[in-house]
C-alpha cells in the first residue's frame, strides 16, 4: 500500500532492450532497502531483488511491461520513488497500490500561475473511476482531478510537485501509468453485483407474467 507522495527522483540505469527483464535504479534509497522489499517505481509496486547505496535492481514480468511503461525505459530517464505505507504513518494522499490500471498519455502541460496544469487522455476503461475533485495517481502521484470532459483529465500542479516528480519533465505525448481510486472500483463493483442480483430475481417474476 502507497500513499502517491513522492519520496525521491531515480535514475534508470538498466532497462530495456539491455535488460527487458531487470530494472536498476540508481538512488540513495537503495542503502534502505533490502532484497524482498516493495517499492513503487513511477506507480508500479515492484519488488526489490538487490539494493545498496548505489541503489537497487527489481524484476519486471512480461505482464507489467505490457501494461505499464516500464518495459519502456531506458538509461538516464528519471523514475518516481515511494516505499510502502507504514502503518503508524499519516496518510496525507491516497490509498494507492501499485496496481496500474492503464496507461494515458499527456496532452498538454502549461503554466498557470505559480503552478502549471496538466491535460491528460485517458482511456475509456478508467473514465467510470474518475470523478470531479477525486483522487487518481499518475506516474504514481496522487493528484486530484480538477476537471473532466469525457476522456480529457484535467490536473492542476503545485510547484512542490512539478520540481520533486518527474512532472517536471513531462511533455506532450508522454505515456504516463494511471491508477484509478481503489475504492472507487470496489463501489463501482459491488453496484454492478447488486444490479446483477436484482435481474436475477425480477426475471422469474417476469417470465411468470
Amino acid at each position: 500500500m502507497f500513499t502517491g507522495l513522492i519520496e525521491t527522483l531515480g535514475q534508470v540505469e538498466e532497462s530495456g532492450a539491455s535488460a527487458p527483464d531487470r530494472l536498476t535504479i540508481a538512488t540513495p534509497l537503495g542503502a534502505e532497502l533490502r532484497a524482498g522489499d516493495s517499492i513503487a517505481v513511477s506507480g508500479v509496486c515492484l519488488t526489490v531483488v538487490r539494493a545498496d547505496g548505489a541503489g537497487f535492481s527489481a524484476d519486471i514480468s512480461a505482464e507489467t511491461r505490457r501494461v505499464t511503461t516500464l518495459g519502456r525505459l531506458s538509461p538516464g530517464q528519471l523514475v518516481n520513488l515511494e516505499r510502502p505505507l507504514r502503518a503508524d504513518a499519516r496518510l496525507g494522499g491516497h490509498f494507492v497500490l501499485g496496481h496500474v490500471d492503464e496507461v494515458g498519455r499527456i496532452a498538454a502541460m502549461r503554466p498557470e500561475g505559480d503552478g502549471y496544469w496538466l491535460d491528460l487522455d485517458v482511456p475509456e476503461a478508467v473514465i467510470p473511476y474518475v470523478i470531479p475533485k477525486g483522487s487518481i495517481a499518475i506516474d504514481g502521484i496522487s493528484l486530484t482531478v480538477a476537471a473532466l470532459d469525457g476522456r480529457r483529465v484535467g490536473v492542476a500542479i503545485v510547484p512542490f510537485t512539478f520540481a520533486h516528480t518527474t512532472l517536471g519533465t513531462a511533455r506532450a505525448g508522454d505515456r504516463v501509468n494511471l491508477e484509478a481510486d481503489v475504492l472507487g472500483k470496489y463501489v463501482a463493483r459491488l453496484l454492478a453485483e447488486g444490479r446483477a442480483e436484482a435481474g436475477r430475481v425480477t426475471a422469474p417474476a417476469q417470465e411468470r407474467r
